[in-house]
Order: C-alpha cells, then structure tokens, then sequence
C-alpha cells in the first residue's frame, strides 16, 4: 500500500531492476521481497488476505529463507498483532505487537513525522554495512512495533525508545522510509538488494 513506486524508484538510482506485483508466479519467483507501505495495519492484512498472498508469502520467506525488508508498515505487519482501529492479527513472524505512541507529559505530536536518529543494536548487522552510527532518517508513522524478541537492531528515541529496524534470519525491517531517507538510506537499500 502507498508507496510502491517510490520505493522502485529508489531501488532503480541504485542500479537494481525492482518489479511491483501482486502476480502469485512473479512472487514465487523472485529472489528478494520488498513489503513497503503506508497506511493503516487492518487495510494492509486485508488486502494481503484478498489478494491470497499470506500462504505465498510465508512460503517464500518462511520456509524458502527468500530475503525480505519490510518498510514501514511492512514492518508493523510482521507482527502478531496491531492495535490500530481494532485489534488485528498480522503476519505472526515475529513476536510483538503494534501499538500506538501515547505521551502524557511530553508535547510530542502524533504522527512522528520527520528526521530522527537511529541508534544501532545489536551490531553488526550487514543491513547497515558502510553506513554509521547515529545517523538521521525519515520517520511517518503514529504506531510503534513493540517486540518481545531480541531482534532490535535499530532504535530511536521519541519520548522513549522505540524499535526502528530488526532482524531475524532472512528477515529485515526498517520503520523509516529508506527510499526517503536519502544517501544512507539509498545505502540500506543497495546493502539489502546485495545479500
């Protein structure tokens, strides 16, 4: 959902050939899978489950080991479950849950929209490979990924700390935008597309 073009665009400044489908036969052959987007977590598993995507997807990544990089909400959908507009039950590939920023004290605006620093965990990680530390990147989002796995390899500070990227096998997910996040997030990209 939202922003598939964009993403292809960044993937074909860095020299690679990106193909946007939902064609069952195109996913069962790809070699990488890119799950962007934006917009509401209900919406997103809706249209997965309309398009008979989840059995394909978890073909794939599951049990092929197919490298994947969620963004955004490709990232929240990773999760058992979100919050947002209801209870509703994601992907299950990694333990959390998809909550919403709440500050009580702190005159944050919901949706956390912007450049903010991410701060490495767990490192290496070879989704980072030639990018440092500290580094700002582009954020859109009033959910937060809340994991119960040690998977972090990214966070940012938003009134707290929050999970802005993890990792889990053949698994990789960003809450920021790389495709927006200029240079270093042209980088995650080429770093991803080169496993």
């Amino acid at each position: 959902m939202g922003n598939l073009r964009s993403v292809q665009k960044a993937f074909e400044r860095i020299g690679c050939n990106a193909i946007i489908s939902n064609d069952r036969e195109t996913i069962l052959n790809a070699d990488k899978l890119v799950l962007p987007g934006v917009g509401a977590f209900k919406d997103g598993m809706k249209y997965l489950q309309e398009l008979n995507l989840i059995e394909i997807l978890n073909k794939k990544v599951l049990e092929e080991k197919t490298p994947l990089l969620g963004i955004c909400l490709g990232m929240q959908l990773l999760a058992n479950k979100s919050y947002e507009n209801g209870e509703t039950v994601g992907l299950e590939w990694i333990d959390a849950e998809v909550v919403k920023f709440e500050f009580e004290t702190q005159n944050l605006k919901i949706p956390h929209v912007g450049w903010n620093e991410i701060s490495f965990q767990n490192i290496p990680n070879r989704l980072f490979s030639n990018i440092n530390n500290h580094k700002d990147f582009y954020f859109v989002h009033s959910y937060y990924f809340k994991t119960n796995e040690n998977v972090n390899i990214a966070t940012t500070n938003y009134g707290f700390e929050f999970t802005s990227a993890i990792a889990k096998n053949n698994i990789f997910a960003t809450q920021f935008h790389p495709e927006k996040s200029q240079t270093d997030g042209l980088q995650i990209l080429k770093n991803f597309w080169e496993f």
